[in-house]
């Protein structure tokens, strides 16, 4: 679906933005490209879905490589949803929904109350201005915006952003069901928790290379140091040890009373992050 070989982009002569990036993302799959501000994730999603030109390097999707494609071609098969809501304020949602439908073939399109609906967005605001909505209400537009195409390959900018925890685990539901229906979907992020109950892959990019790709399981798996804390009661206290896996297989090595728990000391996604790149997220 996409693939980018030697992508290297200058913002000017003494600006290169990305230093030969190499990777690809399948077909149906949801792919995590995560790095901090000012790593290069932003230009390279404006360049993979048309906005940015006079790059080097190969950029292919749909098989085709960008420069060749008509941007009318291209932009009536990808679905867009940006960090910040690109809506036109004193229009409604519907209307808003409306008017950028008039960009694709009917045939194409989802119902636009009914897609709103799967948003749980407030249906007494459908035909208020954005102007009055809050910050996750516009996030709802903004991703049905993204949707109402129904697009082969869909890239999302911080989809969870401005959405309290309900509205989060209903907005991964969503993203999951787009790929069984056999949506690619290409996730920018800071959300470590997203990419990591979400994607299939994830690339980390920094100062504009990739510092490390593959699954999030074998990120973690590989650079687990194998601990397990495990806490218990001996003697009417409480405490806690922290052994190594291998140690298990005779048993537990110590005496105890009451196991409480047993849990492995698995790096998260932002640690590993770290361990690659020497820089937070945030």
């Amino acid at each position: 679906m996409i693939e980018v070989k030697e992508l290297i982009f200058s913002y000017s002569k003494d600006k290169q933005a990305l230093h030969g990036l190499n990777f690809g993302v399948g077909d149906g799959e949801i792919f995590g490209f995560l790095g901090p501000n000012g790593s290069g994730k932003s230009t390279t999603q404006k360049i993979l879905t048309g906005i940015l030109k006079g790059y080097s390097g190969m950029v292919s999707l749909f098989g085709k490589e960008i420069r060749n494609v008509h941007t009318q071609e291209l932009f009536q098969k990808i679905g867009v949803l940006f960090e910040f809501p690109y809506l036109y304020t004193n229009l409604s949602a519907l209307d808003n929904l409306h008017y950028f439908s008039s960009f694709y073939p009917k045939d194409q399109l989802r119902d636009a109350e009914k897609l709103l609906d799967e948003l749980e967005f407030k249906r007494d605001f459908l035909k208020k201005p954005v102007s009055s909505y809050s910050k996750g209400m516009r996030q709802r537009v903004s991703m049905a915006r993204a949707l109402i195409s129904n697009p082969k390959l869909l890239f999302l900018d911080e989809p969870t952003s401005g959405l309290d925890p309900a509205g989060a685990i209903l907005f991964r539901k969503i993203i999951e069901k787009e790929r069984q229906k056999g949506t690619t979907i290409f996730l920018t992020t800071h959300n470590m928790l997203d990419a990591d109950l979400l994607c299939d892959r994830v690339a980390f990019i920094s100062n504009g290379t990739i510092a490390a790709l593959d699954t999030p399981r074998n990120l973690k798996e590989q650079n687990s140091n194998h601990s397990i804390v495990i806490t218990y009661l001996y003697q009417g206290r409480r405490e806690i040890q922290t052994v190594e896996a291998a140690e298990l297989k005779v048993g537990i090595p110590f005496m105890y009373d009451e196991l409480i728990s047993i849990h492995s000391k698995e790096p998260t996604l932002e640690d590993i992050f770290i361990q690659y790149t020497g820089r937070r997220l945030s």
